[in-house]
């Protein structure tokens, strides 16, 4: 197996010298990126990178510079303007000169930041982000997003996830591929330390006189992640310096776990009489299912529509209503809000309505209708 990677990675190596910039690459991290694309069922035909401008993203944007020149695909850098700094003027005509150096396609999008929502700064931000991403991403015809997280952004994750008590799912933190809104997203790094990306922002300098941004919000700690980094961290590193990438397997262990819950929620939800047209389940089927597996096929179930998930004291209400509810369900209605979506029970079937269920359904119904035409 040694040998074989060995091999693999000569190949790779052989095959981006040409690239002006290849020899600012980190062979390793040109390899993880590799391996990253092997897990597709084909390589795209063109890719974007998530570049703000930091460290961890330029680095990312470099290799994949080089890594695509030699498969002779496109690659586009996705960059975000939130608007939430003085700076973010500055920062966008900077992470473009990164671009253009690269031979990069620049696309950029401004962006309004609700915090009205009561999420937080840094979740309104991050879901600002990615609808900008989608957006990006259909206008650039491709499908592909790389993001430049790291080891030690996953320990995070997990260690946030842990203290917030996130089951499998939510401790499986980031994947190496997911998917969002009909976008995949591709994190090639989540094994490697952000140390080993140091000497890259050196190259970057030295080589091409172009110099990271340095976002103080990342460490400050009015933000929660901040707060992790400054506080936390330099405990953590200090009696455990090995918590990061133990950490990093308990996410990879998760993930796993995970996988195997959703198949066996999957195969449940298959004896309940699912349905997507209204979007529901058979109540009395449900009911027959032990407490454990009602919760993890309703959670599997709201998933699959695009749901938040629940607080546990959330869902272990609705469950509670549900269980209390006739056989039939036809003694009471059942409706509790979330968000913008209704759950409610009648004729003896779950059903849950959103704009967004109604705006699948009636796509599918007018694609079949054009068909019958």
């Amino acid at each position: 197996m040694a040998a074989s990677k060995s091999l693999t990675l000569k190949r790779l190596l052989q095959s981006t010298a040409a690239h002006p910039q290849a020899a600012l690459c980190d062979p390793l991290l040109l390899q993880a990126l590799h391996e990253c694309c092997l897990q597709l069922p084909a390589f795209p035909t063109r890719v974007a990178v998530a570049l703000s401008g930091g460290l961890d993203s330029a680095s990312l944007a470099l290799h994949l510079a080089v890594w695509a020149s030699a498969h002779s695909i496109p690659v586009y850098s996705f960059h975000v303007h939130h608007g939430l700094q003085a700076v973010a003027d500055q920062w966008q005509q900077h992470v473009g000169k990164l671009a253009q150096q690269l031979g990069l396609h620049v696309a950029h999008q401004r962006v309004h930041v609700d915090l009205n929502q009561g999420l937080g700064m840094e979740a309104s931000a991050r879901d600002a982000r990615y609808l900008a991403f989608q957006t990006m991403a259909q206008r650039a015809q491709l499908s592909h997003v790389f993001l430049a997280h790291h080891l030690d952004d996953q320990a995070e994750t997990v260690l946030l996830r842990l203290l917030r008590g996130a089951g499998p799912e939510g401790l499986g933190a980031m994947r190496p591929v997911s998917e969002r809104q009909g976008v995949l997203y591709l994190r090639p790094w989540l094994d490697v330390a952000r140390s080993r990306l140091e000497p890259v922002g050196i190259a970057l300098q030295q080589h091409l006189g172009w110099s990271p941004v340095q976002d103080l919000t990342n460490h400050a700690d009015d933000y929660t992640r901040g707060a992790l980094r400054e506080r936390l961290t330099p405990q953590l590193n200090a009696r455990w310096p090995s918590w990061q990438q133990v950490l990093g397997r308990h996410a990879r262990l998760s993930q796993q776990h995970a996988v195997v819950l959703q198949e066996v929620a999957a195969q449940d939800l298959q004896t309940l009489q699912p349905s997507m047209k209204p979007y529901g389940f058979d109540l009395k089927a449900w009911r027959a299912l032990s407490p454990e597996r009602q919760a993890l096929v309703l959670r599997h179930w709201l998933r699959a529509a695009g749901v938040n998930m629940p607080t546990e004291a959330r869902l272990a209400d609705w469950m509670r209503q549900l269980r209390s509810l006739h056989a039939l369900g036809f003694d009471r209605q059942m409706q509790v809000k979330h968000g913008e979506h209704l759950l409610v029970c009648r004729q003896g079937r779950v059903e849950l309505i959103s704009p967004l269920i109604e705006k699948i359904s009636a796509s599918a119904q007018h694609k079949t209708r054009n068909s019958l035409e």
